[in-house]
């Protein structure tokens, strides 16, 4: 159908050994899980300020509020912006999951001057090591961990029907399509270990960046890429706009009312968009009029990320971001 046509507190310990990891990649945004050396108060303090540093990242979008005024006072009163806490065993030892309160936190979130940006979804890792197997969650503990400490999540793939991740790393838009639907995201790390180091490939609405390292263990070569990672989406992602922004969005692909009406609610679920209305279509595209805290580019990057949209390779007459539609 054409598009002119579509606009008519418990503590208790776990008698299973659970992956943290996994279960916080998996959970909400406002639960963290961190390893502690025992049980006492102290631990239990430093536990609640590092689990309240990776919740106030995550629900900032990933954006680094450190430095932002207010941070350290709100990070010293971790303890009372606890709504429970859990011990539980892992296979490393203790650890403790912690929830906060998502209203709380997305008040002192605003408190520190902070557009909120949205939580960004999870990155999808598909490794592979040198027998060119993909790594499951457990081999892929310290590439979490350093991803999950400043505020990214990732998941995995199902063990009995990954993606193809050299179609992944393309950029296949049937394979991150499937992904969308699996894992609801639009986010992919694809990565081959081989002789002390890895080649890695970050997929962000269809868009690849790509770099290399090396490290002296598998572990640190999992780790150095866990930041490399959060830089890349962070530059791409974590734009902070002066300013309202307003400008032209083009969407092809649209190819049922269905589909132009999920457009427009993904648009307005956002919470960098303050307004979007229709002021144009042709064949299968529609042109939006779009004001966001943020700028149109950076706007298009977020959307994409989600996994419904891809930032197209080509620019549309009159339009400040391009974008497709994903099925």
């Amino acid at each position: 159908m054409r598009l002119s046509r579509l606009l008519l507190v418990t503590l208790l310990f776990g008698l299973a050994v659970l992956s943290p990891l996994r279960s916080q990649a998996q959970g909400s945004p406002y639960s963290v899980i961190v390893p502690v050396n025992d049980i006492s108060d102290a631990q239990r303090d430093i536990a609640f300020t590092t689990a309240l540093g990776q919740v106030l990242a995550r629900v900032a979008g990933g954006q680094d509020l450190r430095s932002n005024p207010g941070y350290a006072d709100a990070t010293k009163n971790a303890a009372s912006l606890v709504r429970k806490y859990q011990y539980q065993r892992s296979a490393t030892g203790i650890s403790l999951q912690v929830d906060f309160e998502p209203g709380t936190i997305r008040r002192l979130i605003a408190t520190l001057g902070v557009p909120s940006a949205g939580v960004k979804p999870p990155v999808l890792l598909l490794v592979e090591g040198a027998d060119g197997k993909l790594f499951d969650s457990s081999s892929l503990g310290s590439l979490a961990s350093s991803a999950s400490a400043r505020g990214t999540n990732v998941t995995y793939p199902d063990a009995t029907t990954p993606p193809d991740a050299d179609k992944a790393a393309a950029g296949d838009a049937a394979t991150l399509a499937a992904i969308n639907q699996q894992y609801h995201t639009g986010l992919v790390l694809v990565g081959k270990l081989r002789n002390g180091g890895a080649s890695w490939t970050l997929i962000s609405g269809g868009q690849p960046q790509t770099w290399s390292n090396k490290g002296a263990t598998e572990d640190a070569v999992l780790s150095d890429a866990g930041n490399g990672m959060v830089d890349r989406l962070g530059k791409q992602l974590n734009v902070i706009g002066s300013g309202i922004s307003e400008g032209k969005v083009w969407v092809d692909g649209l190819k049922s009312a269905m589909d132009y009406a999920s457009l427009l609610s993904t648009l307005r679920a956002d919470p960098s968009v303050s307004s979007v209305n229709t002021i144009g279509a042709q064949n299968d595209g529609v042109l939006l009029d779009v004001k966001a805290s943020v700028p149109l580019s950076a706007l298009a990057a977020n959307l994409a990320a989600g996994g419904r949209l891809l930032l197209s390779k080509s620019a549309h007459d009159g339009a400040d971001a391009t974008l497709s539609w994903l099925h």
